[in-house]
């Protein structure tokens, strides 16, 4: 648990440990009911923390575990100071949370590692690559003089979160600021501004961070695996509930229709299923509709030509936008679709927070959703020549 909840867990407005990714948890039986095993899958990982916090808010524990100094050996290990204010990634909200000791947390960590059975390189390696992380978002650019060009501004911090990604700091620059990309059968090289090179560092580093708790989430099942045969298990699921905020984007749509989908699988099982088996057996029962069929909602997000397949099919046109991807949407199901409509702007009080461009209605409420970003969320692109350098790190 201490090893899921210190890359897994942060600090929101609303509770101090909240886990910020789904998972659900097998505890597998024998035929006779002897305890033969268990396992952990996990969902929608909240890795956009890792590179933006809200103010009450704080990254994943695991950063300011690190600048605890609770293990200075870490700490002299990894080049990390003790203030998490040095480190641009992990300090955009709050660093301390009243309601945890982050020296404890960190031996727990530690202990739960050995537990897990990682010898001392492995150990290092995890610290190393969250190190490599704080040290990247630190990395700063500028363009050159008369051009659209980034380059780097100061290479210290490159040379650092190189050091710990096992590749050379100025390669990692020249990888962000001109990488190379393949045009029919040859590479070209691309130049960059400083915008696009603090975007595709960010998506790096979400896509290593999620990577590398990917690998716990693995390494936890092997160590709770045996090779006793299983017959059932228990399994209890854990994942945000309906989200229904000021501002709802891309991740609120998907953590809303999973949700939705899973009201429908309940609402089945437990309604309608059961009643069927009170008239299987005879029993004097007069069907009960409860009303809760969600079909249309999860139809108009998932079918083809629902909201997911107009975002993927946008995603192709090379002049397409997030308006365009809206405007496809009221296109093809505004009017035709009950469960879509149009946000009435007189409902729009807080002018800090952007409008939303579509309304949802769910089973748990009406949804304002806003699609700024939605094209660049969906393809979440990485930088290639980064990804190469980071394949072939040491």
């Amino acid at each position: 648990n201490p090893a899921m909840e210190a890359f897994g867990n942060a600090k929101t407005t609303r509770n101090d440990n909240s886990s910020r990714f789904g998972k659900f948890i097998r505890i597998h039986f024998g035929l006779t009911g002897k305890l033969a095993s268990g396992d952990i899958d996990t969902y929608l990982l909240e890795k956009s923390r890792v590179v933006f916090q809200l103010k009450a808010e704080r990254c994943f524990h695991i950063f300011y575990q690190i600048c605890s100094g609770g293990k200075p050996e870490i700490n002299e290990l990894v080049m990390i100071s003790t203030n998490p204010y040095d480190y641009k990634y992990c300090s955009m909200g709050e660093i301390k949370v009243a309601s945890i000791n982050d020296v404890d947390e960190l031996n727990a960590t530690d202990e739960s590692f050995d537990i897990l059975g990682f010898d001392q390189d492995e150990k290092n390696a995890i610290y190393r690559i969250t190190a490599g992380l704080m040290h990247s978002g630190n990395m700063a650019f500028k363009n050159k003089p008369r051009e659209e060009q980034a380059e780097p501004d100061g290479l210290e911090a490159a040379e650092l979160a190189g050091f710990m990604l096992g590749m050379g700091g100025a390669e990692y620059c020249k990888a962000l600021c001109s990488p190379r990309v393949k045009v029919g059968s040859d590479f070209v090289t691309k130049g960059q501004t400083v915008e696009q090179v603090l975007y595709a560092l960010k998506a790096i580093c979400k896509a290593a961070f999620e990577r590398l708790f990917k690998w716990l989430v693995e390494v936890v099942n092997r160590a709770l695996s045996t090779d006793l045969p299983r017959s059932f298990f228990i399994g209890i699921l854990d994942i945000a509930g309906f989200e229904i905020f000021e501002f709802n984007t891309f991740e609120q749509l998907c953590i809303n229709f999973t949700n939705e989908k899973l009201q429908q699988f309940f609402n089945h099982f437990m309604f309608v299923l059961e009643q069927e088996e009170y008239k299987k057996e005879g029993i004097e029962w007069v069907m009960i509709d409860f009303g809760m069929d969600l079909a249309d909602t999860i139809e108009l997000i998932e079918k083809p030509l629902g909201i997911m397949s107009i975002l993927e099919e946008e995603c192709m046109f090379p002049k397409a936008t997030d308006m365009t991807f809206r405007d496809k949407l009221f296109q093809q199901h505004l009017g035709k679709c009950e469960k879509l409509g149009k946000p009435n702007p007189k409902n729009h009080k807080n002018p800090n927070v952007p409008a939303p461009h579509f309304e949802l209605y769910h089973y748990a409420g009406t949804v304002g959703y806003n699609v700024t970003d939605w094209l660049l969320k969906n393809k979440d692109p990485l930088n290639g020549s980064v990804v190469s350098l980071l394949k072939k790190s040491s």
